[in-house]
Parts: C-alpha cells; structure tokens; sequence
C-alpha cells in the first residue's frame, strides 16, 4: 500500500510526495488507521522507522479536515517531549508536513526567551509540541488553555515516564476537559514503565510492538573494539582521517568527556562540534545545524543527543564511552541507519566497561561483533605515523573471516554414486 491510496487529504499526500514518502513503513502502517479511527495506541518501534510520521501524518489530517479555514479555534492536540532538541526535531517534521493545510503547529521548550513563544500562541495555533516545564510555565500565565485538546501524544514515552513526569502526565490529562485519544510512542520500553503506560489509556487501547526481539533497526551493523580508556581518542584520531567524507557522531558519557574529547581531536587539527547540557540552547542549536548542514562533519554529544533526533545521512555512531542507562545504546545508534539507509556503529570498550557491554548485548538478544585489534595494529594506532591497516579493513576482514566460517560450517551435500 502506498500513501496515494490512503483516505488523507491531497495536500498531506502531496507534502509526503515532496519528502519522498512513498510507502508507509511498518510502524506507520500498523498506527496510522487506528489514530485515525480515534483509538488510544501504545506503539513500540526502532528508532529510526518513522514513528513521529507515524502520529503526525493522522494528527494533522484529522485537524485539516474538520477545519473550515486556516483561523484556530484553539489547540487541539499536546505532544509532550523530554528534550528541547526533540521539540525542535518534531516541530520540523510537522511544520513540512502541515505545509499548504489549514494546521498550524509550534514547539516550545525552555532554554530560549519565551516572547517569542508567547506570540505565536497568541496568533492561535492547533497543534503543541512541548517539554514540560516551558509548558506548564504557560498554561499558569494562561497562555496555553487545554480546553479544547482532543489529542495527546507522548514522544519517547519511556524516558518521560522514568524521568518522573508521570505526574505532569496525570496532570495534563486532569486538565483535559474533552474525552481524548492518548498516544505513547517508544523504541525501548520496560515492564515497569509499561505498566505506567498502561494505566494511562483505555482498557481497549491498541498495543504495537515492531521487532520486540531487536530493538536496533537492521539497517544497523554493530561492531566493538576493545581498546584501553586512554587510548581511545588514538582510535577516534584514525577512524577519523580514514573517512573524511563521513558524517560522524562520536557519544560520550559526561559533559566534561565531550569538552575533553573535542579538545584532544583539536590538537590534532581536527574540527569538530560539541553539544551537552552545560551548552545554552543557542549553542546547541547551533552546533546542530551546523552538523546538519555539513560545516562540519564530527559532532561529539552525550545522550542529550541521543532520543529521536532525524539527521540525515549519518555514516556512523561511535560509542567513545558505552552509555550508562543500557536502553541508551539503542537510541544512540539509532541516529544512523534511520530509514532506508544503511549505517554503522562502533562502540569503544575499555576494560572496565566490559560489564557494561554484556548488558547491552542481554538487552539487545546478541552479541556485537568483536574488530579484533593485533598487538601490532594496536601499537600501530597510538603510533600513527607507523599506521598500516585502517580500521576499514579490520571490519572488512572480519567480515571475510565470518563468512568464510559460515561456508565451514554448511554440511556437505553426499556425491551421488555413477550408475554402472
């Protein structure tokens, strides 16, 4: 089935056919009818299948299609978020998709004035996408009123849960004065934090689970190298130089290990873009357009970074640090390989980090493919202008050496005796 054929309005069907959406993906395809039947959906799915297309595309319909003209009568749909730079992602992907429709639709989060803001919700909007704290600070100057909400969404749903705004949600809604549709939408969910969910929808609400047992789209290849703690920024140095052409996100694990990292790739006359949570919003932002826009093409980031954020075309996720919060790893690779494009991720394991690298294989059901190092090539790399072997060929070989033993492991089909 493809998006033409679908009961949506031409505008949103032409808007799609600028983006290049063709057919729906999995996700899309399983959500889309029941939101536009008015069901309350607790939809799990990889990051990087479309799950925000996946709400927005029935949202903004709806709301074009009871709409007599582009004058708003008010909000009629809440999306809360977790983070100020998935605000600004969602936003986007409304505002491309509300182009030529009666919907008008606007993010606010915190971290910039909010004059701004104010005026636009002035203006009249239909559709809100916020953190909750900006938001909150505006419905309590009765800039935002939810009396006319029918819709409320929750983006990565189980970082809002396990971050404790379960009680803005249970507030939210209490301030919903019209019977709504919920939405939760997620890439990795635990029991406890679903249950939370649960008890936020009604009894009948749709349950989607896309590829329960990978949570890593398999557009994803996984990869690890297990290289010393001070070591590594002599790997990031040559992984580097070896694809100078390739949009790479290196994560780390603190705000001072991003400023470290990008300072050690500095002295090596390396540019690169930093973004955490000691940067202000400007900063941020600024860094990630510039990321976006290939003025430069490294950007090292904590897991700020890490939840829902669409850049295109990444080559690469380097895990310079294994993440703290094991459910992280998913969202940090899942900013390459999104969609239909193919991508890899290269996570750096020290020592001490071992225990942290079985938790991720136990969450994700497998283990990761190991790039074995020689002492030789090791001592290649912290030498570099001894360097050989790239770290390309490594996981090309690697490749090689598993596909040679699969080919071992085919038992042999038995000669046929020759009729005498």
């Amino acid at each position: 089935m493809k998006f033409i054929d679908y009961k949506i309005s031409n505008e949103i069907k032409n808007n799609l056919t600028q983006l290049g959406f063709v057919r729906p993906t999995d996700i899309q395809y399983k959500a889309i009818p029941s939101i536009l039947d008015g069901e309350d959906v607790l939809a799990i799915a990889q990051t990087g299948t479309g799950k925000t297309a996946a709400f927005a595309i029935p949202i903004i319909d709806e709301i074009h299609s009871f709409k007599a003209s582009k004058r708003t009568a008010g909000i009629k749909c809440i999306i809360m978020v977790p983070t100020r730079e998935l605000a600004q992602q969602i936003g986007s992907v409304f505002n491309k998709l509300c182009k030529h429709t009666k919907v008008k639709a606007l993010a606010i989060y915190g971290g910039v004035e909010q004059d701004n803001q104010i005026e636009r919700l002035v203006k009249g909007i239909d559709i809100l996408i916020a953190t909750p704290g900006r938001m909150f600070d505006l419905i309590n100057q009765e800039y935002i009123s939810t009396e006319y909400v029918r819709t409320l969404v929750l983006d990565e749903a189980d970082q809002m849960l396990a971050l404790g705004f379960i009680n803005d949600i249970k507030y939210i809604k209490t301030m919903l004065r019209r019977r709504h549709q919920t939405l939760f939408f997620s890439a990795t969910i635990n029991d406890e934090i679903k249950n939370l969910a649960y008890s936020q929808v009604r009894t009948s609400a749709i349950r989607i689970q896309i590829s329960p047992k990978d949570p890593v789209s398999k557009n994803v290849s996984h990869f690890v190298m297990f290289v010393e703690m001070d070591d590594k920024r002599f790997f990031l140095e040559r992984f580097i130089r070896e694809n100078p052409e390739s949009k790479i996100i290196v994560f780390v694990r603190t705000k001072v290990r991003a400023e470290r990292v990008s300072k050690a790739m500095g002295r090596v006359g390396i540019s690169t873009l930093s973004i955490h949570g000691d940067k202000d919003q400007s900063e941020r932002t600024e860094a990630m357009t510039e990321f976006k826009n290939g003025t430069s093409n490294i950007l090292i980031a904590t897991d700020v970074t890490a939840r829902g954020i669409d850049i295109p075309d990444v080559n690469y996720v380097i895990n310079y640090d294994l993440p703290e919060v094991t459910e992280n790893y998913v969202h940090r690779v899942g900013r390459t390989g999104r969609g239909f494009n193919k991508g890899i991720a290269i996570s750096f394991c020290s020592k001490g980090e071992k225990e942290t690298l079985e938790e991720i294989q136990g969450f994700l059901n497998k283990d990761i493919e190991t790039i074995k190092v020689s002492k030789k090539d090791y001592f290649f790399t912290i030498n570099p202008d001894q360097l050989e072997t790239t770290i390309k060929n490594l996981i090309d070989e690697n490749e090689i050496l598993k596909k040679k033993k699969k080919k071992k492991s085919k038992p042999k089909k038995p000669k046929k005796k020759k009729k005498k």
